[in-house]
Formats: C-alpha cells, structure tokens, sequence
C-alpha cells in the first residue's frame, strides 16, 4: 500500500504546537508490555538511512524483552524485498515505497502484497561543506549538477560553482558530486524527486551508506551530496532548495516538511511480510505496537527525524491487523 505524502505531512500538523517544535503525538499510546511471553530473534534488512533507527527501536524493545536477540542490517532499500520473500528477515525498513515491479515479485512468490507500515517522516538533504558559501539551489539546478540528462529543463550542465553563481576562490572549482548506490532508496527517491528520473552523471562518487556520503562532503571543500537529514553532523550544512527557478528557497527544516513545503521530504516505511488471513506472531506483532507508540515516537525524534501523527500510525496498525 502507498501513501501520499502530501496527505501524511497535512497531518503531522495536528501534532507540533507551533513551529520548530517537534512533539510526539499525545493521542498516540503508550506501549504496554505484552505477559505473553515475548521472545525470539528479530532481523530487520534494507534501508542504510534507518538502520540507525531500527537499532535505537530495538535497544528501547529489548528493555522491555531482554531475551529477545535483534540484528539489523542496512545495505540498502532495495535489499529489504527478496529478504521480506525469503524469511530471512522479519522487518523490511525502506527510504522510498516498494516498486510496482517488486510488489509484482513479492506477489508472485508468496501469494498476497507486503504490508506497508509508515514509521517516520525524513526530509532528504543536499549538503555542502560547511566553509560552502552558498545558500540554496533551485531542483533545476540541482538537477543539472547530478544528472546528465537535465529533466528539469536546466539551460546548461553544471560543473563548477561559479555556475552556480559563487565567485572569488570558488568560481573556477569543480564541483564534486557525491551520492548513494542504486541499492539505496535514497538514491531512488532523489532520482525520481530531485532528478525527475533521469540519470546520474557517472561522475557521482558513490558512497555505500548514508553517513559516508556525510563524512565525504565534511572532508572535501568543493563537496555536494544528499541525504537524510538525521545524518546532519557540524561539518556540512543543508542548503534551502526552491521548488521551481525564482521562487522562493525552502529550508530543511521539520516545520517545512510539515506544511508541505520542503520539496525533498519523505515517509520512511518498514514493510512486513503477513498473510493477510493469519495475525502476526507474538514477536513482530509487539515491535511494531511499540515502533508506533509514544516511546517508539519519542525515538524518531532522537535520532533527528519527525514522528508519525497518530492516524497515520492508525493507518499502519490497521494494515498489520493490529486495530480495527
């Protein structure tokens, strides 16, 4: 199941008391411990841009359940759905929403569609160093820096930063591009978004996680690169990005992904493999109730990305047979 994201960040409105201020939604439940015994172990295998926040959900689980053994794996979205079809996970994190065509596959081979659960919202970032004196880009622009193929309908390639309209010291400097593999639903999700689906330049340097791209653009001066914004560290800054040529640049902050604004914003999902005539096992049936909780909530936010309102957590647990 997909969910629109315009329609999800409308949402999320009703939960921040005013602007800059994420809160976790007070309608949302508390997570109550389970007395059915609760043990096992739990592998959770996709999206690099949430395995730390699969790793902070399962610290805060196993507090409850100190028996149950939890592994994360993040090599990437796309890694999630043959694990999802092959038992060899229980948990699919994913940056983006699954493909027509790897819904189709996970059909094919169990007989019914994965369920779709929203766990978080993200804003994904462009980031340059932070020595960077440039302010913001427009998605033309930034189309015209990653890709070869200007969708956007950018006049021009972009290569050095005086195209972008930097002078003294920076007018003649290349610009260096950095990026994720296509494995990555980040990629996917600023191909399609960003690039409007063309293709990357080949002279994007890709990084095999989310953090190296970050490290990358902290230690190179002349740096761009995108990704989430949880892993924003001092060395880089995340430039405003304007929707369209001559409008206005839009910060990557929460509130502008909140009121819709922020055009690179995002829902992180976690997708489960359940047969929808059977309930779900004791074990993922408590870890997704507490990944939706006040305190599963309350971990998004520590790991730098804006929780979930509660009908969209609804809407999640419904999907998993979890509330009528």
């Amino acid at each position: 199941m997909r969910y629109c994201c315009s329609f999800v960040l409308l949402l999320s409105l009703l939960v921040h008391e005013a602007q800059g201020q994420i809160k976790v939604d007070p309608a949302l439940p508390d997570y109550v411990k389970s007395n059915d015994g609760v043990s096992g172990t739990i592998k959770s295998v996709g999206s690099d841009t949430m395995v730390n926040l699969m790793t902070l959900w399962a610290e805060g689980f196993r507090k409850n359940y100190p028996n149950v053994r939890i592994e994360v794996e993040g090599k990437g979205s796309s890694t999630a759905v043959p694990a999802l079809i092959q038992g060899t996970a229980q948990f699919g994190p994913m940056s983006r929403p699954m493909k027509d065509k790897e819904i189709d596959e996970f059909k094919k081979k169990v007989g019914y569609a994965p369920t779709a659960v929203p766990s978080s919202i993200d804003l994904l970032a462009v980031y340059v160093h932070k020595d960077c004196p440039l302010n913001s880009l427009s998605l033309e622009q930034i189309d015209a820096i990653f890709s070869r193929n200007r969708k956007r309908g950018a006049p021009k390639d972009i290569v050095t930063w005086g195209d972008v309209g930097l002078t003294g010291e920076w007018a003649n400097k290349p610009i260096s591009i950095y990026g994720r593999n296509a494995a990555s639903g980040t990629y996917g999700f600023f191909k399609e978004h960003a690039l409007a689906n063309g293709d990357f330049k080949d002279t994007v340097k890709e990084q095999p996680g989310s953090s190296a791209v970050v490290q990358a653009i902290a230690t190179d001066k002349y740096a761009i690169g995108y990704s989430g914004i949880g892993y924003k560290t001092a060395d880089v800054r995340a430039i405003a990005i304007s929707p369209r040529s001559g409008t206005k640049p839009i910060e990557a902050l929460p509130e502008f992904a909140l009121d819709g604004t922020y055009p690179l914003a995002r829902v992180l999902y976690v997708y489960i493999n359940k047969n929808p005539n059977s309930p779900l096992d004791t074990l993922r049936r408590e870890f997704v109730k507490y990944m939706l909780s006040k305190q599963g909530q309350e971990v998004v936010i520590k790991d730098g990305y804006i929780p979930v309102p509660q009908q969209l957590a609804d809407t999640g647990l419904e999907a998993a047979g979890l509330k009528k």
